[in-house]
């Protein structure tokens, strides 16, 4: 009898520790998967900078006569700092649309000659995102941009500034421009992520000349 009783209570002990009641499966955590935002809007501010791109700057030199002379033409620069405010939504669990208004709020100084400035922006995008993890994402957008700005060239006469005449005025020329952007958001409070993206916010027709954003702030999703 005590042999039969050790060999009921060996068993016993065994399904206990590798024995899975049904009650217990239940309860056991499942795997989540990660979850899309289809139907969520939102509201964010981001901030950064506008590269202005492919400037050409005309570099002097004096001939034999001591008069002044183009000797070479290069690519040059500048950088101003800018603000943009963003509502969008959600419109699938992958495809999102967003409009965009901001403006430039310090001026860019080229060669000490030219001063670009950026009044406003607005920009319409329709995008793409995709979730890498349960708190991390990636997207990607294409759209359209209205810029309004303006060039001021404080010695138009000098030879050092002959490229820089045709920006005089209106900046850019052609104010409607193709836009696009990429960048990654990160989950840092409840339906609140850190964004960091950059992009093409224009490409003047006219001169060639474009202008790059790279931006970071906050979006809250509701």
């Amino acid at each position: 009898m005590s042999k039969v009783l050790k060999r009921l209570c060996s068993a016993a002990l065994v399904s206990a520790i590798f024995g899975t009641s049904p009650a217990m499966a239940q309860q056991a955590p499942e795997h989540q998967p990660t979850t899309f935002r289809e139907d969520m809007h939102y509201v964010g501010l981001v901030a950064g900078v506008l590269q202005v791109r492919s400037l050409e700057s005309a570099i002097v030199s004096k001939n034999l006569d001591g008069e002044d002379f183009i000797s070479a033409i290069v690519k040059d620069s500048a950088r101003l700092s800018t603000a943009t405010l963003v509502v969008g939504g959600h419109i699938s669990e992958l495809f999102h649309a967003e409009v965009r208004a901001g403006g430039g709020f310090t001026d860019a100084k080229v060669r000490n000659d030219l001063t670009l400035t950026v009044d406003y922006y607005l920009s319409w995008y329709m995008g793409i995102h995709y979730p890498l993890t349960d708190y991390a994402n990636v997207y990607a957008q294409f759209g359209f941009s209205h810029i309004k700005g303006s060039a001021e060239l404080t010695s138009p006469d000098e030879a050092r500034n002959n490229k820089f005449r045709a920006l005089q005025g209106d900046f850019p020329e052609s104010s409607f421009s193709v836009s696009w952007l990429a960048g990654l958001d990160f989950e840092v409070l409840d339906n609140t992520y850190l964004v960091f993206e950059g992009g093409r916010l224009f490409k003047d027709t006219e001169t060639d000349v474009a202008g790059y954003q790279f931006s970071s702030g906050l979006r809250y999703e509701f």
